[in-house]
């Protein structure tokens, strides 16, 4: 092991800083597993990989497509080009049954923590049996990149023309299961110091670190720290046999065994190529895994993305390129259609892709994808996960990573890899939600700059985008907790505006850039439609001041300006409220109006409405900025107390919710029904009481506070025979 460590550190010396840096920030030479461990030391290598496959032409279900041109990773990490046919006739496997043990074996018995350790991966650790496929695949990938690390600092390696590779064999009859890799091996030493105490690996001081709940160190908790992938295979054999060679020249051969009980026993052999050989024998329960079906999915499922060659019963078994570790430049638009295909189950094409990698402040390789179908009313749930697989240097962690990415963020699909991201003892499940939030944040803050970006360049793509994918947004805005988030998010949202004409849309941001001097409010008015929104009686009132005006065409937009309340430092405010705030003008009369009441005939009809009109309403007054419309309806925040309407007062009768609302009725007093009223209280009591109620029900119904009109239908047809009685 000292040796080990000298030439490591005399090779290492004659690099530069530059090629230093760049071999010890590989994503897979960073893991530290002891059953391969050749030093202490946490080593790295370059991120460069295999050249891509095509994805479809491995996933089930899709049409094979002849001849074409795919890229294949050699067993020397270089790339080659082959048609799809030739990867199906290419067989080729390491795995010979010509190790055997020789001479004497030694018995040794576990380390007490090892047996804990056991204990505890063999019944509880691992929530499914097939990831010990996922470790073994890991633990050979490890060996076969410090080797090549090795070679690449000059190290002398034996049988240096073996090619870097894993190979798993399944044997149904004798219920085995077998990989076999071409790395680093182990000398007996190594054998001890890894298979029979877990000291050096770092396991003790997790197992002291669970007894001691104050040790807060979260960096001892990253995937594969502790090496107990190799401990996992005793799930499900009862017997497991290691034949290994280290690749360091005239090393001997040696056979580990054990049942799992507490001992091992440890043997010269012969027959052993370098590198690591596991043969696993089945428990009756798991002699599933001796079958080639369930392995390949096993394989494609967690490891179908490792960047070394894995060979199952000789044939290659990984063949599709993690195109996230690749450089967004080399990526073809058919190689992202492809992999969309693959890691989503779809058939459609990605309408966007975004191709993301940073190492600060996390070290993150991400590729994601928005579908170009209409999502359906199931993507709309909340109930759906996200679509987004998280990896750690490229070994499947999480299927549908939830945490990784927003919940309103469900629609987007694709894979996050990082080795900074922290994971229990079974890499199963992420802990330190502070990192976690930090990788979050990190992501969804890009890809909000991504949609951004995407608006710039091409409103119209984006304006099919947002038509079809904005309600995620409005989820977005209402779920989140964070201001400045939720004001990104809004960058994104579209409207139309009183400024603009019909199917024209407009964001934010360029509201704002129209505005006055000195103006730091945006105002909007929901509304069914443009023709209601510009024939509103609240818009009128608006109108003369020349102020832009948002039309919010769907209920829940309000609610989502409502809760965003303020972008890049201006108020958001529903004009209805504006009305309400605004006492300017509120209850005098234009005395020079011929047509309209003067001061006295106003007061007299206000007590004679409130006597017509009794608990409906909490005040009446006149107003001067109505024009065409006889009457509104003021609320105190008029969105909130139509959404209350909606849902906690759905079930209150008309009487209780009008006490809670307390609506204001501001009357005008020039126009002709409101003057006809005022001669008809004297005249025709009758027919003026029923003109108040349907000038009232008319009010509320533009404010949106009156969800059924038909009950008002029986009194405008006692309204219209009245009427019609005095023709």
């Amino acid at each position: 092991m000292a040796a080990s460590m000298r030439t490591w550190f005399q090779a290492t010396s004659t690099f530069n800083a530059s090629q230093l840096l760049r071999l010890t920030r590989s994503s897979s030479f960073v893991r530290y597993v002891p059953i391969y461990q050749a030093t202490k030391a946490q080593f790295s290598t370059s991120r460069s990989q295999p050249a891509p496959l095509h994805a479809s032409v491995l996933r089930a279900g899709t049409p094979r497509i002849p001849q074409r041109p795919i890229l294949l990773a050699s067993s020397r990490f270089l790339s080659t080009e082959a048609t799809s046919e030739e990867v199906d006739d290419d067989y080729h496997t390491i795995i010979k049954d010509t190790e055997r043990g020789k001479g004497p074996s030694d018995t040794h018995e576990f380390q007490a923590e090892t047996r804990q350790l056991l204990d505890i991966v063999a019944k509880s650790l691992y929530s499914e049996k097939e990831v010990f496929i996922r470790e073994l695949i890991s633990n050979s990938s490890d060996a076969l990149e410090k080797l090549r690390y090795f070679e690449l600092t000059g190290a002398q390696v034996d049988d240096k023309e073996v090619p870097l590779e894993i190979h798993i064999a399944t044997n149904d009859d004798k219920k085995t299961f077998t990989i076999q890799d071409t790395g680093i091996g182990l000398t007996k030493e190594e054998l001890l110091e890894n298979l029979g105490t877990i000291a050096r690996s770092g396991s003790k001081a997790f197992l002291e670190e669970l007894a001691d709940k104050s040790k807060g160190d979260v960096r001892s908790s990253l995937i594969g720290q502790f090496g107990v992938g190799f401990y996992s295979t005793f799930m499900v054999g009862d017997k497991v046999d290691v034949y290994t060679k280290s690749y360091q020249p005239g090393s001997t051969a040696y056979k580990w065994s054990s049942d799992g009980s507490g001992k091992y026993d440890i043997s010269e052999a012969e027959g052993v190529q370098r590198g690591t050989k596991i043969v696993v024998h089945l428990k009756g329960d798991c002699y599933d895994y001796a079958k080639e079906d369930i392995i390949t999915e096993v394989v494609k499922k967690y490891s179908n993305f490792v960047g070394v060659p894995i060979y199952l019963n000789g044939k290659r078994a990984n063949i599709v390129q993690a195109l996230w570790t690749m450089e967004p430049r080399d990526v073809t638009e058919d190689m992202h259609e492809e992999f969309y295909r693959y890691i989503g189950n779809v058939y459609d094409k990605p309408r966007y892709h975004l191709h993301y990698k940073t190492d600060a402040p996390l070290n993150i390789r991400s590729l994601f994808y928005v579908p170009e179908y209409k999502p359906t009313m199931f993507d709309m749930s909340r109930e759906t996960d996200v679509g987004v697989a998280l990896y750690s240097r490229k070994v499947l962690i999480m299927a549908r990573a939830n945490h990784v990415l927003p919940k309103w963020l469900r629609f987007m699909k694709g894979v996050v890899d990082s080795e900074d991201i922290p994971l229990n003892l079974s890499r199963e499940l992420l802990q330190d939600s502070n990192l976690i939030r930090k990788l979050r944040q990190v992501l969804t803050n890009r890809i909000l700059k991504f949609f951004v970006d995407q608006a710039k360049k091409n409103p119209l793509a984006y304006r099919e985008f947002y038509d079809d994918y904005g309600l995620f947004f409005r989820e977005g805005i209402v779920t989140t907790a964070e201001q400045d988030q939720r004001e990104d998010i809004a960058k994104l949202l579209r409207f139309e505006s009183s400024k603009l004409n019909s199917g024209e849309l407009t964001s934010l941001e360029e509201y704002g850039e129209r505005m006055k001097a000195g103006e730091r409010t945006i105002y909007f008015l929901s509304a069914p439609s443009r023709q209601l929104a510009e024939t509103s009686p609240y818009f009128e009132a608006l109108k003369k001041r020349d102020i832009e005006v948002l039309f919010l065409y769907e209920p829940y937009d309000e609610l989502v300006l409502m809760n965003l309340g303020q972008f890049d430092r201006k108020n958001l405010k529903s004009i209805e409220n504006e009305l309400y705030d605004d006492k300017e003008d509120t209850d005098t009369v234009d005395e020079n109006d011929a047509n309209s009441l003067n001061k006295a005939q106003a007061e007299d009809l206000k007590v004679w409405l409130k006597s017509v009109l009794l608990n409906k309403v909490n005040n009446i007054k006149v107003t001067k900025r109505l024009e065409n419309h006889p009457c509104i309806i003021t609320v105190m925040e008029m969105g909130s107390a139509r959404h209350f309407l909606r849902t906690t007062l759905a079930d209150k009768s008309q009487d209780e919710r009008l006490r809670l609302l307390q609506p204001t009725l501001e009357l005008n007093p020039s126009h002709p029904l409101v003057v006809k009223m005022n001669t008809l209280k004297d005249s025709d009591p009758v027919l003026a009481g029923l003109l108040a109620e349907q000038l009232y029900d008319n009010a509320m119904m533009n404010a949106g506070l009156i969800e059924d009109p038909r009950e008002g239908l029986a009194r405008l047809q006692s309204l219209l025979e009245r009427a019609l009685e005095k023709i």
